[in-house]
């Protein structure tokens, strides 16, 4: 293991869950070994969360998930050696990631979500119980969670985007990869995937529209279909026109 990586398993080797429902698997990366060891005991006094390991640098957060391949990863941006955002593409590969993080500039957020990101996380901007939610909904895929400034980010690449000159039409007669922004759906799709980009649960678009959850799980995996995405932050970004790459 690579010096400075921390792994904390089980004594029995077991899921540390004293026989219960199976944990969330873990890993933590951030330079800072006092931000470390706050996210793991507020990760773990939670009793769904099992930390893996913890690393220091993008490096070791990769040579952590290639050996323990964790439920998900919770990735600094700024580290030395190698940054967060350098190692995000080979850990989204592997599995998924949510960027938690100081860095508020907005190129690096939408680069972050642009190499696989399946969330963006500004600390100061949230509580432990929505931290948990947080990791519960990355790791179930049923939310990508964003702080506000990671949703003003996307917000200013689509006001940068309805500055710049249209692209001419496609005359090819095949379309596109992917729909725009805004077409494609119905009235009810739009007014879902704008509560989505405010970054709200399928349970608060279902209170705020007077649906069942059942219906807007529907809606959203309409909407994903529709616009060639298989996740929120995709949907997101396409939503507020950064065209994310899928992989």
């Amino acid at each position: 293991m690579t010096v400075g990586a921390q792994w904390r398993p089980d004594e029995d080797g077991g899921d540390g869950g004293g026989g219960g429902a199976r944990q969330i698997t873990v890993v933590v990366a951030d330079d800072n070994p006092v931000v470390r060891s706050g996210l793991v005991a507020l990760l773990e006094a939670t009793g769904e969360v099992q930390v893996l390991g913890q690393a220091s640098n993008g490096g070791e957060a990769i040579e952590l998930t290639r050996r323990f391949t964790p439920d998900l990863v919770l990735l600094d941006v700024r580290m030395p050696l190698m940054d967060g955002i350098t190692a995000l593409r080979t850990l989204s590969e592997m599995t998924k990631v949510l960027m938690l993080t100081y860095t508020d500039n907005d190129e690096v957020i939408r680069t972050a979500i642009r190499n696989g990101a399946a969330g963006y996380l500004v600390h100061g901007t949230f509580t432990a119980d929505e931290l948990a939610a947080a990791v519960r909904d990355t790791v179930a895929g049923t939310n990508n969670p964003l702080s506000p400034v990671a949703v003003a980010a996307l917000m200013a690449a689509v006001k940068g985007a309805e500055s710049s000159p249209a692209p001419p039409p496609d005359r090819s007669g095949k379309g596109t990869a992917a729909v725009r922004p805004g077409h494609g759906l119905s009235a009810r799709e739009s007014e879902v995937m704008d509560l989505i980009a405010q970054g709200r649960t399928n349970r608060e678009i279902a209170e705020r529209l007077f649906l069942t959850e059942k219906t807007v799980k529907n809606h959203v995996n309409r909407i994903f279909a529709k616009l060639g995405v298989t996740n929120r932050a995709a949907a997101i970004a396409h939503w507020l026109g950064t065209a994310v790459e899928q992989r």
